[in-house]
């Protein structure tokens, strides 16, 4: 029983460590992290999550492009986001990776490269605002 105590505290601190680590996607960007958030909650069609991490200005089109995904299975490959500028109050994100949309057994894939994200900090939250 003894042996138990010191091997249960390890496992906890490794799950602890693999925790923070996942969830630290975008390094600390945080304009970054909020794109890759806004995306997950797109795919997992996580209506309520991903009215939180929009900007009310965007509102109306976060839900249109969550609308245009209830017809199909959707899944993000290699998404990797960073800062790439700000433009006045609002920082620019640039993207890697595809979202691969499946419909009737096919698979349709979309460049996430191809769109620079917008975000703005409104209440201390970098929120996702549109994108170019």
């Amino acid at each position: 029983m003894h042996k138990v105590l010191p091997v249960t505290i390890i496992l906890a601190g490794i799950v602890v460590l693999l925790l923070v680590a996942c969830g630290a996607g975008g390094g600390s960007d945080p304009a970054a992290r909020a794109v890759e958030s806004y995306l997950n909650a797109l795919v997992s069609k996580d209506l309520n999550r991903l009215s939180t991490l929009s900007c009310a200005e965007w509102a109306t089109d976060a839900l249109a492009e969550l609308d245009s995904l209830q017809a199909v299975s959707v899944r993000l490959e290699d998404l990797s986001c960073q800062t790439s500028d700000t433009d006045g109050s609002t920082t620019l994100v640039s993207c890697q990776g595809k979202l691969l949309a499946t419909y009737d057994g096919e698979d349709q894939e979309l460049d996430i490269s191809g769109r620079t994200y917008q975000v703005v900090q409104q209440a201390g939250e970098y929120l996702m605002c549109g994108y170019r």
